[in-house]
């Protein structure tokens, strides 16, 4: 039975080559936090997501610390109502990659995300952003409709954000998900 590249592509990243990556992984952080890359390094990911080789479709690396949301502690003066370092976000590593990613290129909506490595210190995501204004994006069906959603990133209409959501539940396991947690909330109100 014949397979073609995408299948080889996906079976590969099941199991990286370590050395590669690390070697791959020390040049990216030496390079800046969110860097645009020439081609997708998983180009099977991305394809299944959204990408496709045109002009105004492109992909930008993003570099992400790890560990949990911390607040720094505060260092002077008596501030017992600040103690608490711990903060608890609703959104997932991927989803801040993408919002690093749209406030950086504000011309351009994020498709979507995929994960490319991890080391001690940080997360590497890579972020597809397509051009609101260029033509060969607005003649795209599938990509006009992402480009219409304004800020995207920023309401949770990527799958990162609807998985932080917790729409990727179902209706019945979840049903406060629906329409919104704050929705749900404000209903017997």
């Amino acid at each position: 039975m014949a397979h073609g590249l995408s299948y080889y592509l996906r079976k590969a990243w099941k199991k990286p080559n370590m050395e590669e990556l690390r070697k791959r992984m020390i040049e990216w952080r030496a390079s800046n936090a969110i860097a645009r890359v020439e081609h997708p390094l998983r180009l099977d990911r991305a394809h299944a997501l959204g990408y496709k080789a045109k002009n105004g479709v492109f992909v930008v690396r993003v570099r992400i610390l790890r560990g949990g949301h911390k607040r720094p502690r505060p260092t002077k003066g008596r501030r017992s109502k600040r103690i608490t370092i711990r903060r608890t976000l609703k959104l997932n590593y991927k989803e801040i990659a993408e919002q690093k990613a749209a406030r950086k290129y504000t011309n351009c909506e994020v498709v979507n995300s995929y994960w490319i490595g991890k080391d001690g210190e940080h997360y590497f995501f890579e972020v597809i952003l397509a051009d609101r204004n260029s033509p060969e994006v607005k003649a795209d069906k599938e990509l006009k409709n992402i480009i219409s959603q304004r800020g995207r990133v920023f309401h949770g209409l990527t799958s990162a954000g609807t998985r932080a959501r917790g729409l990727h539940n179902s209706i019945f396991k979840v049903p406060k998900a629906r329409p919104s947690l704050r929705a749900n909330n404000r209903k017997g109100n």
